[in-house]
């Protein structure tokens, strides 16, 4: 894998707790691939990931496709996010892949989607996300 602007960065906590973690990227192209633990503490009633746990990856994902592509220059604030669960996710391994589609100056479009361990298909997303300055961005607070 190449170098990214993630080589040194220190995940927030939300990305932490999903068990974020960069599988691949080519920066280049805005494409990136995020591994997420489908933790059991995350299942619904029925043994699933629940829909909202799924939806955050994906927010997760697509994001930090913008990141990369930018170098870290820009970071994503979210206007409209559509998520289509496809199959029931089970625990364990969740892959996010995203491709920034278009890159404007204060709005980017990024499509996503999430796959089980096996490859089997579980959600689409699409995003518009609001471009801002990293430096401008607001920090948690790790107290």
């Amino acid at each position: 894998m190449i170098s990214t602007v993630f080589d040194n960065f220190t995940a927030p906590p939300s990305s932490k707790l999903l068990g974020w973690h960069l599988l691949d990227a080519r920066p280049k192209d805005g494409w990136i691939r995020i591994g997420f633990d489908g933790k059991r503490d995350f299942c619904n009633p029925a043994g699933f990931v629940q829909g909202g746990i799924l939806s955050a990856m994906l927010d997760d994902t697509m994001g930090p496709a913008v990141f990369a592509m930018t170098e870290g220059r820009l970071y994503t604030a979210t206007i409209t996010m559509t998520v289509n669960f496809l199959v029931p996710a089970r625990p364990g391994m969740i892959v996010g892949e995203a491709k920034v589609t278009q890159l404007g100056k204060t709005v980017a479009f990024v499509e996503g989607r999430l796959t089980a361990e096996d490859g089997t298909l579980l959600a689409t997303a699409t995003t518009s996300a609001r471009l801002v300055e990293t430096a401008k961005a607001v920090r948690y607070d790790e107290r």
